[in-house]
Protein backbone atom coordinates (compact mmCIF):
# COMPACT_ATOMS: atom_id res chain seq x y z
CA UNK A 1 0.00 0.00 0.00
CA UNK A 2 1.10 3.01 -0.68
CA UNK A 3 0.08 6.57 0.42
CA UNK A 4 0.44 10.27 -0.94
CA UNK A 5 -0.34 13.36 1.08
CA UNK A 6 -1.18 16.61 -0.56
CA UNK A 7 0.60 19.59 1.90
CA UNK A 8 1.59 22.91 2.00
CA UNK A 9 1.36 25.58 4.60
CA UNK A 10 -0.43 28.30 2.65
CA UNK A 11 -4.64 27.58 2.40
CA UNK A 12 -6.69 28.07 -0.64
CA UNK A 13 -3.69 26.24 -2.77
CA UNK A 14 -6.54 23.08 -3.90
CA UNK A 15 -5.20 20.74 -1.85
CA UNK A 16 -8.89 19.29 -1.55
CA UNK A 17 -9.77 19.95 -5.15
CA UNK A 18 -6.75 17.88 -6.30
CA UNK A 19 -6.65 15.15 -3.70
CA UNK A 20 -10.50 14.33 -4.59
CA UNK A 21 -9.82 13.87 -8.08
CA UNK A 22 -6.59 12.24 -7.98
CA UNK A 23 -8.30 9.81 -5.33
CA UNK A 24 -10.62 8.98 -8.41
CA UNK A 25 -8.57 8.72 -11.30
CA UNK A 26 -6.35 5.94 -9.35
CA UNK A 27 -9.54 4.12 -7.97
CA UNK A 28 -10.29 4.19 -12.19
CA UNK A 29 -7.30 2.78 -12.81
CA UNK A 30 -7.83 0.17 -10.79
CA UNK A 31 -6.62 1.03 -6.96
CA UNK A 32 -8.59 0.63 -3.70
CA UNK A 33 -8.67 4.14 -2.44
CA UNK A 34 -9.54 4.94 1.23
CA UNK A 35 -9.08 9.29 1.66
CA UNK A 36 -8.35 10.07 5.28
CA UNK A 37 -9.65 14.12 5.86
CA UNK A 38 -7.20 15.67 8.47
CA UNK A 39 -8.62 19.41 7.87
CA UNK A 40 -10.80 20.38 10.88
CA UNK A 41 -12.59 22.20 8.28
CA UNK A 42 -14.07 18.72 6.59
CA UNK A 43 -14.05 19.79 2.97
CA UNK A 44 -12.80 16.17 1.75
CA UNK A 45 -15.55 14.70 4.41
CA UNK A 46 -18.05 16.92 2.89
CA UNK A 47 -17.27 15.79 -0.47
CA UNK A 48 -17.10 12.10 0.43
CA UNK A 49 -20.83 12.96 1.72
CA UNK A 50 -21.97 14.26 -1.13
CA UNK A 51 -20.50 11.27 -3.01
CA UNK A 52 -22.75 8.87 -1.57
CA UNK A 53 -25.66 10.48 -3.55
CA UNK A 54 -24.01 10.81 -6.54
CA UNK A 55 -24.11 8.16 -9.81
CA UNK A 56 -20.44 7.11 -9.97
CA UNK A 57 -18.47 4.32 -11.64
CA UNK A 58 -15.63 3.95 -8.94
CA UNK A 59 -15.43 3.86 -5.33
CA UNK A 60 -13.72 6.09 -3.03
CA UNK A 61 -13.99 5.79 1.24
CA UNK A 62 -13.39 9.03 2.77
CA UNK A 63 -13.10 9.04 6.60
CA UNK A 64 -12.56 12.19 8.77
CA UNK A 65 -9.47 12.02 10.69
CA UNK A 66 -9.94 13.43 14.12
CA UNK A 67 -6.47 14.89 15.85
CA UNK A 68 -7.52 13.19 19.09
CA UNK A 69 -6.65 9.86 16.94
CA UNK A 70 -3.07 11.10 15.56
CA UNK A 71 -1.32 8.47 18.10
CA UNK A 72 -3.02 5.47 16.13
CA UNK A 73 -2.27 6.83 13.27
CA UNK A 74 0.54 4.45 11.79
CA UNK A 75 -2.33 1.74 13.56
CA UNK A 76 -4.63 3.04 10.78
CA UNK A 77 -2.20 2.66 7.73
CA UNK A 78 -1.20 -0.41 9.36
CA UNK A 79 -5.05 -1.69 9.25
CA UNK A 80 -5.78 -0.12 6.20
CA UNK A 81 -3.03 -2.22 4.26
CA UNK A 82 -4.32 -5.35 5.83
CA UNK A 83 -7.74 -4.78 5.05
CA UNK A 84 -6.74 -4.78 0.72
CA UNK A 85 -6.44 -0.69 0.07
CA UNK A 86 -3.86 0.28 -2.04
CA UNK A 87 -3.58 3.70 -2.17
CA UNK A 88 -3.99 6.35 0.83
CA UNK A 89 -4.69 9.53 -0.15
CA UNK A 90 -4.30 12.25 3.06
CA UNK A 91 -5.46 15.71 2.91
CA UNK A 92 -4.30 18.31 5.37
CA UNK A 93 -4.91 21.67 7.09
CA UNK A 94 -3.54 24.70 5.58
CA UNK A 95 -1.09 24.89 8.18
CA UNK A 96 2.16 23.58 10.06
CA UNK A 97 0.23 21.39 12.59
CA UNK A 98 1.55 18.12 14.40
CA UNK A 99 -0.40 16.13 11.74
CA UNK A 100 1.47 17.58 8.87
CA UNK A 101 4.64 16.80 10.24
CA UNK A 102 3.74 13.34 11.42
CA UNK A 103 1.81 12.71 8.14
CA UNK A 104 5.14 14.03 6.35
CA UNK A 105 7.06 11.21 8.33
CA UNK A 106 4.92 8.93 7.01
CA UNK A 107 4.27 9.23 3.48
CA UNK A 108 5.65 7.74 0.56
CA UNK A 109 4.73 11.08 -1.58
CA UNK A 110 4.24 14.41 -0.45
CA UNK A 111 2.61 16.39 -2.78
CA UNK A 112 2.72 20.20 -2.30
CA UNK A 113 0.40 22.56 -4.33
CA UNK A 114 0.85 26.35 -4.64
CA UNK A 115 -0.38 28.98 -7.05
CA UNK A 116 1.88 30.77 -9.15
CA UNK A 117 2.32 33.66 -6.84
CA UNK A 118 5.62 34.71 -4.94
CA UNK A 119 3.90 34.78 -2.11
CA UNK A 120 2.58 31.35 -2.40
CA UNK A 121 5.81 29.85 -3.38
CA UNK A 122 7.70 31.64 0.02
CA UNK A 123 5.43 29.29 1.80
CA UNK A 124 5.75 26.09 -0.16
CA UNK A 125 9.13 26.36 -0.38
CA UNK A 126 9.05 26.19 3.61
CA UNK A 127 7.04 23.49 3.85
CA UNK A 128 9.13 21.77 1.02
CA UNK A 129 12.19 22.41 3.47
CA UNK A 130 10.30 20.57 6.49
CA UNK A 131 10.15 17.31 4.42
CA UNK A 132 13.24 17.55 3.13
CA UNK A 133 14.58 17.19 6.35
CA UNK A 134 12.06 14.64 7.36
CA UNK A 135 13.84 12.65 4.42
CA UNK A 136 10.76 11.74 2.23
CA UNK A 137 10.01 11.89 -1.34
CA UNK A 138 8.33 15.67 -2.15
CA UNK A 139 7.17 17.02 -4.89
CA UNK A 140 5.52 20.84 -6.15
CA UNK A 141 1.84 21.09 -7.75
CA UNK A 142 1.85 23.99 -9.70
CA UNK A 143 -1.39 24.29 -9.38
CA UNK A 144 -4.42 27.11 -10.36
CA UNK A 145 -2.37 28.75 -13.24
CA UNK A 146 -4.26 30.91 -15.56
CA UNK A 147 -5.67 28.73 -18.68
CA UNK A 148 -3.05 30.49 -20.66
CA UNK A 149 -0.56 29.34 -17.79
CA UNK A 150 2.40 29.24 -20.65
CA UNK A 151 2.64 32.84 -19.99
CA UNK A 152 5.71 34.40 -17.66
CA UNK A 153 4.32 34.29 -14.41
CA UNK A 154 3.56 30.97 -14.24
CA UNK A 155 6.44 29.96 -16.55
CA UNK A 156 8.62 31.96 -14.13
CA UNK A 157 7.34 30.29 -11.30
CA UNK A 158 7.99 26.88 -12.89
CA UNK A 159 11.85 28.02 -13.04
CA UNK A 160 11.48 28.99 -9.40
CA UNK A 161 10.03 25.59 -7.90
CA UNK A 162 12.51 23.34 -10.18
CA UNK A 163 15.23 25.42 -8.55
CA UNK A 164 13.93 24.39 -5.27
CA UNK A 165 12.91 20.52 -5.61
CA UNK A 166 11.02 18.37 -7.87
CA UNK A 167 8.64 19.69 -9.94
CA UNK A 168 5.17 17.18 -10.95
CA UNK A 169 3.41 17.41 -13.87
CA UNK A 170 1.22 19.03 -15.32
CA UNK A 171 0.77 22.48 -14.34
CA UNK A 172 -2.85 22.43 -13.64
CA UNK A 173 -5.00 25.28 -14.99
CA UNK A 174 -7.60 27.17 -12.72
CA UNK A 175 -10.65 25.58 -14.87
CA UNK A 176 -14.50 25.42 -13.29
CA UNK A 177 -14.66 21.81 -13.77
CA UNK A 178 -12.55 21.43 -10.67
CA UNK A 179 -14.97 23.55 -8.46
CA UNK A 180 -18.02 21.95 -10.76
CA UNK A 181 -16.80 18.26 -9.50
CA UNK A 182 -16.28 19.06 -6.08
CA UNK A 183 -19.69 20.76 -5.53
CA UNK A 184 -21.33 17.58 -7.11
CA UNK A 185 -19.19 15.00 -4.99
CA UNK A 186 -17.58 14.03 -8.39
CA UNK A 187 -13.90 13.80 -9.33
CA UNK A 188 -13.05 16.16 -12.41
CA UNK A 189 -12.47 13.23 -14.70
CA UNK A 190 -15.75 11.73 -13.76
CA UNK A 191 -17.42 15.77 -14.55
CA UNK A 192 -16.12 16.33 -17.50
CA UNK A 193 -13.99 12.99 -18.72
CA UNK A 194 -13.37 14.69 -22.19
CA UNK A 195 -12.18 18.39 -20.50
CA UNK A 196 -8.78 19.65 -20.37
CA UNK A 197 -8.95 19.39 -15.92
CA UNK A 198 -9.65 15.88 -17.39
CA UNK A 199 -6.34 15.41 -18.66
CA UNK A 200 -4.58 17.38 -16.28
CA UNK A 201 -5.83 15.10 -13.54
CA UNK A 202 -4.86 12.20 -15.65
CA UNK A 203 -1.43 13.10 -16.53
CA UNK A 204 -0.87 13.95 -12.75
CA UNK A 205 -1.98 10.10 -11.48
CA UNK A 206 0.66 8.73 -14.25
CA UNK A 207 3.31 11.28 -12.66
CA UNK A 208 2.24 9.86 -9.32
CA UNK A 209 2.11 6.28 -10.37
CA UNK A 210 5.28 6.51 -12.10
CA UNK A 211 7.15 7.81 -8.73
CA UNK A 212 5.61 5.00 -6.52
CA UNK A 213 6.78 2.59 -9.24
CA UNK A 214 3.38 1.51 -9.45
CA UNK A 215 2.16 -0.84 -12.70
CA UNK A 216 0.41 0.79 -15.36
CA UNK A 217 -3.47 0.86 -15.55
CA UNK A 218 -4.93 -2.23 -13.75
CA UNK A 219 -8.61 -3.78 -14.26
CA UNK A 220 -11.40 -1.32 -12.17
CA UNK A 221 -12.62 -2.68 -8.91
CA UNK A 222 -15.81 -3.76 -9.70
CA UNK A 223 -18.65 -3.37 -8.17
CA UNK A 224 -18.32 -6.56 -5.78
CA UNK A 225 -14.71 -6.04 -4.77
CA UNK A 226 -15.36 -2.64 -3.77
CA UNK A 227 -18.69 -3.56 -1.40
CA UNK A 228 -15.96 -6.33 -0.12
CA UNK A 229 -13.39 -3.36 0.63
CA UNK A 230 -16.26 -1.03 2.33
CA UNK A 231 -16.79 -4.27 4.86
CA UNK A 232 -13.00 -4.93 5.42
CA UNK A 233 -12.90 -0.50 6.28
CA UNK A 234 -15.54 -1.38 8.82
CA UNK A 235 -14.03 -4.27 10.43
CA UNK A 236 -11.23 -2.17 10.75
CA UNK A 237 -13.02 0.42 12.42
CA UNK A 238 -14.65 -1.99 14.81
CA UNK A 239 -11.33 -3.14 15.69
CA UNK A 240 -10.34 0.53 17.10
CA UNK A 241 -7.96 1.15 14.07
CA UNK A 242 -9.58 4.02 13.33
CA UNK A 243 -10.94 4.93 16.47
Amino acid sequence: MYTVAFLTQKGGAGKTTLASSLAVAAAAAGEAVVALDFDPQGSLTRWGKRRLTAKVAHRVIVDQFETVRLARFGAVLDGLADAGFTLVVLDTAGADTEAARLIAERADLCLLPSRPTHLDLETTAATFRAIYLAKRKAAFVLNQCPPTYRGSRASDAAKELAALGVLAEPMLSARIDFQDAVAAGLGVTEHAPQGRAAQEIETLWAWVRHQLQLPAAKNPADVAQTASLTKRLAGVARGAHLR
